[in-house]
C-alpha cells in the first residue's frame, strides 16, 4: 500500500485540500503524514511546492474563518460544540483564552502546531471580538509557517529519496501500514487521555461529611443536582440549597457559575459518571473549582444528613437568578 502517495497521485492537489480542511474543522483525521507526503512528491514529482503549498494554506483559511464567525455568531454555544467533539482534555477554551491573554498575535502564529489549540483559537478568536484584519493576518501567517514546515520537511525527505531509490522502495511498501498505525495510535493516545482525567476527576470527588462540615460552618457553597427531572417525582427532596439543572443546561450557563467557590455536582448514577463527565466539560470550558459527591444523592440520604423538600409535581429546571 503506497499511502498516503498513492492516494496523492490519484487525486492531487483537491485531496490535499479536502484533507487539510477536514483536520481544520476540527475531525480527528491527522493531515501531518499528507503534507510531508505532498512535499517528497515535489521532488522531480507530479506536485509543484507552490500548488500544494496554496492548496494546504487555502483550507487552514476556509476551516478557520468558517470558526471564527462561529465563534462571533454564537460565542460560547460554538465553545461548547467543540469541547464535546474534542477528546484532549488537556487543551481547554481556558488554557485557549489565557494564551489570548498574554498574546493574540503569537498565539494566532504558533496555534496549528498546537494539538487542540489549532481548531480552538479561531472561534474563541471570533468571541472576543477580535478585528477580522488582524485575525487574517496572523492565522495566515501561522497557517504559512505550519504548512511549510511540514512541506519541506517533506521535500528534504524526497530528495533522501531520489538519491537512493532503494529507500523509496521501503518507504512506499510500508508508508500505508506506518499512517494507518498513526491514526490508531492518535486516537488510542487520545482515549487514553480522556480516561486520565476522568480518573482525576475521580480522585478528587467530594466525600458527603466534608460537604457537610462546609454547609455547617457556613461555607458557601455551589450545588448543583443533575438528576432527571423524573427522579425527583417519587422522591422530591434535594440537597440544602441546591439547584436543579440537566448537564446540558448547566454547560449553557457557564458563564453565570460562580468561580469564588466551590462547585458540588451530584447525580444518582453509578460511580457519579454524570457528574464525573459534567465536571470534566466544565473543567473545560474554565470551571476549575468543581468537584462531584462521592456516592451522590443516595449516600447523602443514606447518611441521613438534611434534605430540602421540593413540590413533588415541580420537576421543572430552576434557573440562576
Amino acid at each position: 500500500m503506497e499511502l498516503p502517495t498513492h492516494i496523492l497521485l490519484s487525486y492531487g492537489y483537491l485531496l490535499l485540500f479536502l484533507w487539510v480542511l477536514i483536520e481544520q474543522l476540527g475531525i480527528p483525521l491527522p493531515a501531518t503524514p499528507i503534507l510531508i507526503a505532498a512535499g517528497a512528491l515535489t521532488v522531480h514529482g507530479p506536485f509543484t511546492m507552490t500548488a500544494g503549498f496554496l492548496s494546504a494554506v487555502a483550507a487552514c483559511l476556509v476551516a478557520d474563518m468558517a470558526w471564527f464567525y462561529f465563534g462571533k455568531r454564537f460565542g460560547h454555544h460554538v465553545l461548547r460544540l467543540l469541547c464535546k467533539l474534542s477528546m484532549e482534555p488537556t487543551i481547554c477554551v481556558r488554557q485557549t483564552q489565557n494564551s489570548f491573554g498574554r498574546g493574540r498575535a503569537l498565539t494566532l502564529m504558533v496555534a496549528k502546531f498546537v494539538p487542540g489549540l489549532a481548531t480552538l483559537a479561531p472561534p474563541v478568536a471570533g468571541q472576543n471580538g477580535m478585528n477580522v484584519g488582524f485575525f487574517l493576518l496572523f492565522d495566515g501567517l501561522g497557517s504559512f509557517l505550519w504548512v511549510g514546515t511540514l512541506m519541506v520537511v517533506g521535500r528534504l525527505f524526497g530528495d533522501a529519496f531520489h538519491r537512493d531509490p532503494h529507500l523509496l522502495d521501503w518507504v512506499g511498501r510500508f508508508s500505508g501500514l506506518l499512517l494507518i498505525l498513526g491514526v490508531i495510535g492518535f486516537f488510542l493516545f487520545r482515549i487514553y487521555r480522556r480516561q486520565s482525567e476522568l480518573k482525576k476527576l475521580a480522585a478528587a470527588r467530594l466525600e458527603p461529611a466534608e460537604l457537610k462540615k462546609l454547609l455547617d460552618d457556613g461555607e458557601s457553597v455551589f450545588i448543583v443536582d443533575l438528576r432527571h427531572p423524573l427522579e425527583l417525582l417519587p422522591d422530591p427532596f434535594t440537597l440544602p440549597g441546591a439547584m436543579h439543572f440537566s448537564p446540558d443546561a448547566l454547560a449553557a450557563r457557564v458563564h453565570e457559575i460562580p468561580r469564588d467557590r466551590d462547585v458540588v455536582l451530584y447525580c444518582t448514577c453509578p460511580s457519579e459518571a454524570t457528574a464525573a463527565k459534567t465536571a470534566m466539560t466544565l473543567h473545560k470550558l474554565g470551571i476549575d473549582r468543581v468537584r462531584p459527591l462521592r456516592g451522590g444523592y443516595d449516600e447523602w440520604k443514606r447518611l441521613g444528613f438534611p434534605l430540602d423538600a421540593i413540590p413533588p409535581v415541580q420537576p421543572k429546571v430552576v434557573t440562576i437568578t
